[in-house]
């Protein structure tokens, strides 16, 4: 999606006319939502100076611009870019990550982070090379006609109000030198360099070809983080760090380094929600401080994704090197006394329990337990997917035993959307339509392909056709139907019964591997084997727990399945405290829903066995679900044809 789309002459005029940031503010609108007060602020300030680099006669008229290009499947968007052909008639669109700042830092125990005064008060960044290589190697990562080098992208970063004072400047400092080759920057004095580098890329317009082949073009699949597991722990770097992703990673670096010279515990606590990339920076510091010569363990309660990473490790590692790198959260109560882990890396810290062992009677407390164990604890949270009663992963909780163990604390975010096609405004409208906040989303209006079907033939139906392409699509279910011991290996056992639409259907198999296992489409998963993991489409029937009654969302933890252990305990606590079993039960089937409806990287469709909270649903898409036609090359179509005759550019 491209906010503004014109040519040169059409960007100088709006310019000039003074209608370009009206402009720019009413499609933002329309295809996103408002822009924030400072969003407006930051292109009236940083345009202008964009106008005064464009404003040169060697720079084509009919080459393309664009303006906010939020690059597919996430939520990052390019600030600017130019198109046009290179000197060989190859198709080329520089980059250009436009900063505000006037002063910076350097970070000397981290790469590629620079300190600067933003928000209200000074943080570590990335470099803004950095975020230009970074975005340009995203959209690379995605766009088939770039990886197949049909469009070179040359990014570079241009900070229109700062003054580099001399050779040794904190933003060109030599530790920087690496990023710098990948991704020139130009401060207030380098108008013509600048220009120079635009130049060298383009030099004959295109009229918006090469922006129209970028916008519309095939999408590749999308990297799943079980795929590419196997590379990260070889050191590949098969996702690049975005952001926050990036200054997460680096100060989680930098947290393990301290420790092992001083010898001070220290916890870190990041939030994230989901697809925001917990997991992705989770293994990427495994890989890292391992081969630092670290002792670390990557520790999840789910199984699941463990076992998904070990058969996906296979042939890969030996089986006690993957034994020795992922563990299971009940297993430090019992961790020998002097022995120094020196990094727990913990993921989903949100399903740690207070006790451990099959009967739960073991040790005392699963966060105390790990920060006592490792020399630094880096727990990834979202406190809004807690599903099990048994869940005490909080950030409060984190805090209070940090406290203990005399840990010095440290706490960041990662907030960008990476998963759901990078639509942060998604999670968002899911969040009110299932009650747990009340958001600026009430209505559908995302890139985002998801619907709410009749019938659960057509959803499975629908996720088959989806799996037909890479295996990495699977129907979930909530927990509303028994799965008995007798039956978990037997495939003609109908574990699943919906009589009124005559359905029946097994629950996995296989629960190790069912994320990955071929066969597993015929299958339910359950929010146990799909917690932690993702897919490119998932179908969810949402069960008789989660209903829409007298203009509310309804649980019912009475339509659970008596299998489901998440559960367990709470009719007793209803006897004794009936307000706080209410809200339990209350929170965990919402989280549920909220965990399987933002499993899919690409898509979701939804079957209610309440035809009310169908009809609810349906009432809150504002628009059809949005998709893209990938058959068509368009490129060639740029190539062959007057393609902007009659496109909208509004």
């Amino acid at each position: 999606m491209i906010i503004y789309n014109e040519t040169k002459s059409g960007f100088m005029q709006d310019s000039e006319d003074g209608v370009l940031i009206s402009k720019l503010t009413s499609r933002f609108s329309q295809r996103l939502n408002r822009p924030a007060r400072n969003e407006v602020i930051s292109w009236q300030n940083s345009l202008q100076f964009m106008y005064m680099v464009m404003n040169d006669r060697e720079i084509p008229e009919d080459s393309g611009i664009a303006i906010e290009y939020v690059i597919p499947t996430s939520s990052k968007r390019l600030d600017f870019l130019v198109s046009g052909y290179d000197a060989n008639e190859r198709h080329n669109a520089v980059i250009i990550e436009l900063k505000q700042w006037s002063e910076v830092n350097s970070v000397k125990d981290k790469t590629d982070i620079v300190e600067t005064f933003l928000g209200g008060g000074i943080r570590e960044v990335p470099h803004p090379s950095y975020q230009a290589w970074s975005y340009a190697t995203l959209l690379r990562d995605f766009n088939e006609s770039v990886q197949d080098g049909l469009i070179q992208l040359s990014p570079c970063s241009y900070l229109h109000n700062y003054r580099c004072n001399t050779e040794k400047d904190p933003i060109i400092d030599s530790q920087y030198s690496d990023i710098l080759e990948k991704a020139p920057l130009f401060d207030a004095n380098s108008v013509d360099r600048l220009r120079l580098f635009i130049k060298t890329f383009v030099r004959k317009g295109d009229q918006r070809k090469t922006i129209y082949a970028l916008e519309n073009g095939k999408i590749r699949p999308s990297k799943s983080l079980q795929d590419s597991l196997a590379g990260m722990l070889e050191g590949n770097s098969e996702f690049t760090l975005i952001d926050e992703q990036k200054v997460v990673f680096e100060n989680a670096v930098s947290m393990a380094e301290k420790t092992k010279k001083d010898k001070i515990k220290r916890v870190f606590i990041v939030q994230g929600g989901p697809g925001t990339g917990k997991s992705v920076v989770a293994i990427n510091l495994l890989s890292e401080l391992t081969n630092r010569g670290m002792v670390c363990h990557f520790i999840s309660k789910n199984a699941a994704p463990r076992d998904v990473y070990k058969v996906k490790l296979k042939g890969h590692m030996r089986a006690n090197s993957i034994d020795n790198l992922f563990k299971g959260s009940g297993l430090y109560y019992k961790w020998p006394e002097g022995d120094v882990l020196d990094v727990a890396i913990v993921d989903e810290a949100h399903r740690l329990n207070a006790k451990s062992g099959f009967y739960k009677n073991d040790g005392e407390n699963q966060i105390k337990e790990i920060i006592h164990a490792s020399g630094v604890s880096i727990f990834f949270i979202d406190e809004d997917q807690r599903i099990d009663l048994t869940d005490i992963g909080t950030i409060n909780e984190i805090k209070k035993y940090a406290k203990k163990e005399n840990a010095h604390i440290f706490e960041d975010e990662l907030a960008s959307q990476f998963r759901c096609n990078g639509s942060e405004g998604y999670i968002s409208w899911l969040d009110d339509v299932l009650e747990i906040r009340e958001t600026a989303n009430p209505l559908f209006d995302f890139d985002y392909d998801f619907g709410i079907l009749d019938s659960p033939h057509e959803l499975l139906d629908w996720v088959r056709q989806k799996n037909e392409e890479s295996n990495r699509s699977r129907l979930v279910a909530g927990y509303c139907w028994k799965w008995p011991t007798k039956e978990r290996i037997n495939a003609d056992f109908a574990d699943i019964k919906i009589p009124e639409m005559g359905f029946e259907m097994s629950w996995n198999l296989n629960n190790q591997i069912w994320a990955i296992d071929k066969n597993s489409v015929e299958q339910a998963g359950c929010i146990h084997t799909s917690q932690g993991l993702e897919f490119d489409y998932v179908g969810v029937i949402i069960g008789p727990d989660l209903r829409y009654e007298d203009g509310m969302i309804i649980t019912d933890a009475n339509e659970r399945a008596s299998t489901d252990m998440s559960m367990r305990g709470i009719k007793t606590l209803h006897k004794s405290d009936p307000d706080e079993a209410e809200e339990l039960a209350n929170r965990i089937i919402k989280n549920t829903y909220r965990t399987l409806m933002t499993r899919g990287m690409k898509g979701c469709r939804v079957y209610c066995t309440d035809k009310n909270l169908s009809s609810y649903l349906k009432m809150r898409l504002a628009n059809p679900a949005y998709t893209v036609d990938e058959s068509i090359s368009y490129l060639q179509v740029a190539e062959d044809a007057d393609v902007y005759g009659d496109l909208k550019c509004e």
